[in-house]
């Protein structure tokens, strides 16, 4: 299957973030901040833990203001040591582009299906996450009483390839690539059905076979609620991975 889907689907995410900005002409240039760290712990050989948390900043400097921050835990059910299923939720905090406007919650319950696997030297990481958004509405950057809601669909291609050596190991630094693609649903949406697309490269360390360091560019191309009007935001990235395998 990915010595059928690989090209095509590489060629597919390379290709769309550079087609959707020369469609578009009103786009505002912005530049990020985020930091990340995630824990995927595994206890048996059906059952683990994720979590991952992010501060996101933004600005001229990339880290003038607060921008958002993400709590994400969930629990991974393993079909395979290639396929697993997560289901979680997830606290956000939106800050407001002015110091007088009011911080925005989301409640994000979301599931996704992940499966990885291994090409010669590529490694392959793809997954499929559904997210149910709820939102506190806001008026002229005040909170309100009540909630949005949408549906999200989000699919995101992963691609990792050793430099030094013919596979991935401690102390070999790889190369990055990734796309993720995310798309709106719901009766509130209604000029942004394409919400964003994130383009990124850049390079990973693995300290040891529980600790990666990864840090590169990324480009978030969004297209904002209006329908007219797109951000594209230049972005800083440093994630750090930890796995942990407490099976005997």
């Amino acid at each position: 299957m990915y010595k059928k889907y690989f090209v095509p689907v590489l060629f597919l995410l390379i290709s769309f973030p550079v087609f959707a900005q020369n469609v578009v002409k009103e786009i505002t240039p912005q530049r990020q901040l985020w930091l990340a760290f995630f824990n995927q712990t595994r206890l048996s050989d059906r059952w683990g833990l994720w979590l991952d948390l992010h501060a996101r900043t933004i600005g001229d400097d990339f880290a003038n203001r607060w921008n958002t921050q993400i709590f994400r835990p969930g629990v991974t059910y393993f079909l395979s040591d290639q396929v697993r299923l997560t289901a979680g939720y997830a606290y956000v905090r939106h800050y407001p582009a002015t110091s007088d406007g009011d911080v925005r919650p989301e409640h994000r319950p979301w599931q996704q299906l992940a499966w990885s696997g291994r090409l010669g030297r590529f490694y392959l990481n793809q997954w499929i996450r559904a997210e149910q958004r709820y939102n506190r509405r806001t008026s002229n950057g005040q909170l309100q009483d009540g909630y949005t809601f949408n549906h999200r669909f989000r699919y995101m291609f992963f691609l990792q390839i050793p430099l030094t050596k013919p596979q991935m190991q401690p102390g070999v630094p790889n190369f990055v690539f990734q796309n993720e693609l995310h798309l709106n649903a719901g009766k509130q949406i209604t000029y942004n059905y394409f919400d964003q697309n994130r383009f990124f490269v850049g390079f990973s360390y693995p300290f040891s076979k529980s600790l990666t360091l990864q840090a590169g560019y990324m480009n978030l191309f969004q297209q904002l609620p209006a329908g007219n009007r797109f951000a594209n935001n230049h972005v800083a990235r440093l994630f750090l991975f930890q796995t942990l395998d407490f099976r005997q």
